[in-house]
């Protein structure tokens, strides 16, 4: 049996950017009886083992999973993967070339960890982005830190590992698999097509608090994280903050209780100064934030979403409006 099972996930994917992604990996010192690798197609048209050959590992195999979605991806790599830790990896993900070397040593001097990410997850611009996103690009998963943070708190931020990278353990990831299950609430759980849901990765973080153990990021974890030209513009960013922050408000109020607040008149008349102080795109950057939670309390309300600990039966899943 391996010690790892590197899954990665991917929904019509960018050619050269899952050829440098197989190429990392192709580079690790891990040796590769040591290490499976799992290619979850997510429904690509035309089917991605047309174009990217696994004959290069011992242990590379295809998956097709027709339902689309990162979260439906996820449980199909997690069935079918061997190994008892799981590796996620993102198809616009370089990971370090000792990458895999590093994972097993933090699993093992770390016992109570049963969830970890990347601690460096620097960016690989094709092209420069504008001077008004410079505050706004830790949205696309960018991170460093200088040493390990670990936490039990699903609610520190700081230690939430992110998707690309991301580290679980196999009885976690079944945790993760069964905390789905119960979140169907006609909430959507990670991308899906041109959707930008969110947040998923964070479930990951909140089966491991639940089962007692700890889940963190560690700098010895680099990973180069290539991003086109498509993501570095206004309009994809207003996108973002949107999803960003229905999903974020969603699912905390499944998980913690904590309810969103709907935008009253006081709330959306502050912008007009924040517009004349800041620019435009900043103002509407706090417009799509102040919309997304607003959105996040009417769609609770409109299908009497109840937090976990408060339900008593299924409700039966309805479509995001």
């Amino acid at each position: 049996m391996p010690d790892l099972s590197v899954i990665i996930c991917a929904h019509n994917p960018r050619h050269e950017y899952l050829q440098r992604t197989l190429a990392a990996l192709k580079a690790q010192t891990l040796p590769q009886d040591r290490w499976e690798l799992l290619l979850v197609d997510n429904a690509s048209k035309p089917p991605i083992s047309q174009s990217h050959d696994l004959s290069w590992h011992n242990q590379g195999r295809h998956i097709v999973e027709t339902t689309l979605g990162l979260t439906p991806a996820r449980l199909r790599g997690i069935a079918e993967a061997r190994a008892p830790w799981l590796v996620f990896v993102d198809d616009d993900n370089v990971l370090a070339e000792d990458y895999l070397v590093k994972v097993l040593a933090i699993i093992v001097s770390h016992p109570r960890i049963a969830v970890f990410g990347a601690g460096m997850l620097q960016p690989e611009f094709e092209v420069t982005p504008p001077a008004e996103l410079n505050g706004l690009l830790s949205l696309l998963a960018l991170r460093e830190v200088d040493a390990p943070r670990r936490s039990n708190n699903p609610k520190d931020p700081a230690a939430l590992p992110c998707g690309a990278g991301l580290c679980v353990r196999r009885e976690t990831a079944g945790q993760f698999a069964k905390l789905v299950e119960q979140l169907k609430q006609g909430v959507v759980l990670g991308r899906k097509g041109g959707e930008l849901f969110s947040h998923e990765d964070d479930l990951f973080s909140w089966a491991a608090a639940n089962d007692g153990r700890e889940f963190g990021v560690f700098p010895e974890l680099r990973i180069k994280h290539l991003i086109g030209a498509g993501r570095l513009t206004q309009e994809y960013f207003l996108r973002l903050i949107y999803y960003h922050t229905f999903s974020h408000w969603i699912l905390h109020y499944l998980l913690a209780g904590d309810m969103p607040k709907e935008t009253n008149f006081l709330r959306r008349f502050r912008l007009v100064p924040h517009a004349l102080r800041r620019g435009m795109f900043s103002a509407r950057c706090q417009w799509r934030w102040a919309e997304g939670e607003d959105r996040a309390a009417k769609f609770i309300a409109e299908h009497k979403l109840l937090p976990l600990s408060k339900q008593t039966a299924k409700p039966e899943p309805m479509p995001v409006g």
